[in-house]
């Protein structure tokens, strides 16, 4: 069943919407003027005033922000008001070495509680559930987010953190534990370890999941729908914006629903940065509407998706809906000239049910030549000659989508290890130029 959380501003009319993100694009435009230098001298360097925006179509007068450019004024250059007035931090992994670090006034994290209250409404938590959190707790945005939104709809919540992947079915199998959060990959291993405690996940109690994190293709899905037997709802965001809780797809899971009243929403080319038709491809832009300690104007999330021109959906809500992420700008990969993004690696494989949901792809250079290696789990151990057969299947099936032949190698289920929250799907050995 389909929840609405908050059923006035879920189904508000279009134009209301409009009128609402308008007043509120020119209240955010003041203060990052007024507060943060960055901006003033954006905007002093293009030569607009708040004043200037006068419609939301002026959103294009403004200027771009960039994970760079949030990492060159780290950690606290973008804040709009003294630190006195923030009451927590938090802070992407950092990979490059200089994490993304955002700050939250007590309006932003109840902001941040309501949008995710909406997601999780979405995806069918209410009060009378268990909710188990098993995302690790710390810097990390996610499972604070999923935290203070299952609390705000009065869920009972068992902080269970990361790992400790026996404990987390444990936990589930004894508390009775009726909803999961978490990244997709780590639902996939969860099932695999109550396998091997010989615990049926058609005796638990869970019944809905929410994922998110990292791509998550319409296979692996239905990977998880079908192990768990459980009705699984994918979550859109970042740390930038918030954390979790931009978008999630309602019942009918054919988009994402984002919160438009909270999110100023952009599809452009990545070249050109100019808007892209309805349904075409593009970068997802972001600016947000009602931060308050740390709005950010048009950030380039480098995501890729398709904007649908359906705006009321079956489920009753009016917010703008966006198809799932097909990869991100800046991880799509050219292989021999072709663009590939991994996401359609992982929709070919995802088809084959003898297939684990464990992969990853190699890239090498041998004799000034790209070469391509996927090494994939199979879901149970399988003979030489059964592996030859599937390898031949899978190449046969990448082959068509990516026009060269890749190197497939089946391993024995659990050959790759997973290191750290996200699963790392692309290792990159070529010499950068």
């Amino acid at each position: 069943m389909d929840y609405i959380f908050n059923k006035k501003m879920e189904t508000l009319k279009r134009q209301s919407i409009g009128d609402l993100q308008l007043k509120r694009l020119k209240k955010t435009v003041k203060n990052v003027y007024e507060n943060v230098p960055f901006y003033k001298k954006k905007f002093d360097e293009l030569k607009i005033k708040p004043d200037d925006i006068k419609t939301l179509e002026d959103v294009n007068k403004l200027p771009f922000t960039t994970k760079n450019d949030l990492r060159d004024n780290a950690p606290f250059g973008f804040l709009t008001t003294p630190l006195e007035n923030f009451c927590e931090l938090h802070a992407s992994s950092g990979t490059t070495g200089i994490p993304i670090t955002v700050c939250y006034t007590h309006n932003d994290i109840d902001v941040w509680s309501e949008v995710m209250a909406r997601c999780l409404s979405m995806s069918g938590l209410t009060k009378k559930d268990v909710f188990q959190n098993p995302i690790p707790y710390g810097t990390f945005t996610g499972a604070f987010g999923f935290h203070y939104g299952a609390q705000r709809i009065g869920a009972l919540v068992i902080p269970s953190g990361q790992g400790q992947s026996e404990r987390q079915i444990k936990l589930m199998k004894y508390y009775g534990t009726t909803f999961i959060s978490g990244v997709a990959s780590y639902a996939t291993r969860l099932s695999q370890v109550a396998e091997e405690l010989g615990i049926d996940l058609k005796d638990l109690e869970v019944k809905n999941g929410l994922f998110g994190a990292e791509m998550f293709t319409k296979g692996l899905k239905n990977r998880i729908m079908d192990s768990w037997k459980i009705d699984v709802h994918d979550i859109y965001g970042l740390t930038e914006m918030c954390g979790p809780g931009v978008s999630t797809d309602c019942d009918q899971h054919n988009g994402l629903h984002l919160w438009e009243d909270h999110f100023l929403l952009e599809c452009l080319d990545p070249k050109t940065l100019e808007p892209v038709d309805l349904e075409e491809e593009g970068e997802i832009v972001l600016t947000t509407l009602t931060k308050e300690g740390m709005p950010i104007l048009r950030y380039r999330t480098r995501d890729i998706a398709r904007i649908f021109d359906q705006r009321i959906c079956e489920c009753g809500r009016t917010h703008v809906k966006h198809s799932t992420i097909k990869g991100r700008s800046d991880d799509m990969l050219i292989i021999r000239g072709t663009n590939i993004y991994p996401g359609q690696i992982e929709s070919v494989l995802m088809k084959y049910s003898e297939i684990g949901s464990n992969w990853r792809m190699i890239i090498n250079t041998e004799k000034q030549v790209d070469q391509l290696s996927i090494e994939v789990e199979s879901k149970l151990p399988l003979s030489q000659m059964e592996s030859m057969v599937l390898e031949e299947k899978l190449r046969n099936d990448i082959k068509s989508i990516i026009v060269f032949n890749p190197k497939i190698l089946i391993l024995q289920p659990k050959s790759i290890i997973q290191e750290g929250l996200k699963a790392k799907r692309v290792i990159d050995n070529r010499k950068k130029e």
